[in-house]
């Protein structure tokens, strides 16, 4: 279906008069986690494409493994308890590699095909990330899977920027070649786009491939967060993502590689009760209207006279939890408050804690700070005046724009 996706797409592009050959670099982002499995001999068949017949035609045998594991399979559990114990623990893996163990990390995915499908894994060749699958089409061969990407996978150390050779072992026999024994900066030109694409469509023979990365990474490009930037992403879950110097791996949260900055790196946070929670709180004691949940969060100031709210509406993933929890000024817990007093609760609770949540992975709070909000709730201005004080930072306003694909033209400029 990738591959059928891209023969669609690029016809649709060359029918509504695009002129490829004016194109000097492309890049492009993947789903993060999603793997691909090239079969044995594919290489031959990349660097011999036949510019008459389509892609998805001519590389439909080309795949060991037919269905491409994605960050919505939680089927590996016992494959992470395994990588964990490999390294020593949770948060050993953690400091190595970004993250604890995850389900939809690409190397548990990897582990639990080596474990259940052995024959389909030993005549893999090559394992791409979604990410370089992409940038191997362009390419005519292998793309090397970049630094920002791989360290999603539960494999790389983010240190060295190298693969780990305890993960890798516990997770399959002779993973570091399948994967490509070295990972690239995720600005790398990675050579000239393959003969097959100037043949069809017309690209220049000197169009550069840039190497491709995840959408998370992506998105951190396109909205050009910079050093003490914070991205807060106010949707159904709201999502942080952060720019920082000095990580500090946890058991909660992700550390990545920076795409932007090779020397830097970025953490991604969710946290699934976001706008529903804040919704209910709003139903329950506004009857439904915004307007008048502004007014009574306006009506309490800044701190809420000492109260604080904890809101689990379903069960959260940082911290792992579930319930409501309120406190009042004296530390005591309480069954209820009034609806000013809720409203106000619910929203510094939720923001109190991802600060609290981004401290902890590394980030400072300090002059220069700036908070970047989008997403649907981004357009109410009392909530953004609340991130304002929760952070101690002023907050803008990002438009909605395709940040990934945005990131990869920057990223695509930024290498040439």
């Amino acid at each position: 279906m990738w591959v059928k996706a891209i023969d669609l797409i690029l016809k649709q592009l060359q029918e509504s008069g695009l002129k490829f050959s004016d194109i000097a670099a492309l890049s492009g982002s993947g789903q993060q986690h999603g793997s691909v499995y090239w079969k044995q001999g594919t290489r031959n068949v990349l660097r011999q494409l036949n510019s008459t017949d389509q892609l998805h035609i001519q590389l439909r045998d080309c795949f060991s493994v037919q269905t491409s594991p994605v960050w919505m399979d939680s089927s590996t559990a016992k494959q992470c308890r395994d990588l964990e114990t490999a390294v020593g623990g949770p948060l050993e893996l953690s400091k190595l590699t970004g993250s604890r163990a995850y389900e939809r990390f690409t190397g548990n995915q990897i582990a639990k095909i080596y474990q259940t499908q052995q024959e389909a894994y030993n005549k893999t060749e090559r394992i791409s990330l979604v990410s370089s699958f992409g940038a191997t089409l362009f390419l005519g061969d292998y793309a090397p899977i970049d630094e920002s990407d791989a360290s999603g996978m539960n494999l790389l150390d983010i240190r060295t920027r190298q693969w780990h050779p305890q993960a890798l072992n516990a997770c399959g026999e002779k993973l570091s070649s399948k994967l490509g024994d070295k990972v690239v900066p995720s600005s790398t030109v990675l050579g000239d786009i393959s003969g097959y694409f100037v043949d069809r469509y017309g690209f220049s023979p000197d169009c550069k491939v840039i190497a491709w990365t995840g959408d998370n990474p992506a998105s951190l490009a396109g909205m050009r967060l910079e050093e003490g930037d914070v991205i807060v992403s106010l949707g159904t879950s709201d999502t942080l993502l952060l720019w920082l110097t000095e990580p500090q791996p946890a058991l909660e949260g992700h550390i990545l590689v920076n795409p932007v900055d090779t020397n830097a790196y970025m953490a991604l946070l969710c946290f699934k009760n976001g706008s529903l929670t804040r919704e209910k709180i709003r139903d329950e004691c506004a009857n439904g209207s915004w307007e008048d949940f502004s007014q009574l969060l306006n009506t309490t100031p800044p701190g809420n006279h000492g109260n604080i709210g904890i809101y689990f509406d379903v069960q959260e993933i940082i911290p792992f939890a579930h319930g409501q929890y309120r406190f009042n000024d004296k530390g005591q817990e309480v069954s209820s408050f009034g609806a000013d007093v809720e409203i106000r609760a619910v929203l510094e609770g939720q923001f109190l804690a991802k600060r609290i949540h981004a401290q902890n992975l590394g980030y400072h709070i300090g002059p220069g700070n700036r908070i970047l909000a989008t997403g649907g709730a981004s357009i109410n201005t009392d909530i953004l005046q609340v991130i304002s004080n929760v952070f101690n930072a002023p907050v803008y306003i990002q438009k909605d724009v395709n940040s990934a694909a945005l990131g990869c033209a920057y990223r695509a400029k930024h290498g040439i």
